[in-house]
């Protein structure tokens, strides 16, 4: 789960932020996350705590007091840089959902995107696109391919949905592109 450490200014947020917690328990599943106690972060973990599902939170020590550490949750990792934190959360997970969120959730489901588009890891990217606050980034996907930077077939990494059942429902159905070399065979 990526998303962010404020809860927003819009309510919404918060709510979907619930019902995706408790979502991801009533399945059976887990949820990894950055490891905050604030923000949207908390939100969902203390959902999803609550409602059952094993939460695991990896966060940084520079933000631990920033963030404010979860110490309420199944399991807390801090580690020592944010790359580490990303490459935990990538190993521990089985795809990622987004929420909304400010540039560090955005800079993380990018990575997560590229990661799959490179073949790095085939997991899928669900961005929970509360009252439209992702479609700026689903237009830009949009425009990537229609300008030649991404394939065509590759779009469907990141897909977007309105309601937190939708995302796992996406998660769950979502299959990998082949990845393929940019270069022709004349420019190998």
């Amino acid at each position: 789960m990526f998303c962010g450490a404020n809860p927003g200014n819009n309510p919404a947020y918060a709510a979907a932020a619930r019902q995706m917690g408790e979502a991801i328990a009533q399945r059976g599943l887990g949820l990894v996350y950055g490891g905050g106690h604030v923000g949207l972060m908390g939100i969902v973990a203390d959902a999803a705590m609550k409602a059952g599902a094993e939460v695991i939170g990896i966060i940084p020590e520079v933000l631990m007091n920033r963030e404010v550490g979860h110490g309420a949750i199944t399991e807390l990792h801090v580690v020592g840089t944010m790359h580490e934190r990303k490459k935990m959360m990538a190993d521990l997970s089985d795809g990622f959902i987004v929420m909304p969120g400010g540039v560090g959730t955005l800079e993380e489901a990018v990575e997560a995107f590229t990661w799959t588009q490179l073949g790095i890891h085939d997991k899928g990217l669900v961005f929970l696109d509360v009252e439209g606050y992702w479609q700026g980034m689903a237009s830009l996907f949009d425009h990537m391919v229609s300008n030649g930077f991404v394939k065509p077939e590759q779009r469907p990494i990141a897909q977007f949905v309105a309601e937190p059942a939708a995302a796992l429902d996406a998660l769950s159905t979502f299959e990998a592109p082949l990845a393929k070399s940019w270069a022709s065979p004349a420019q190998r």
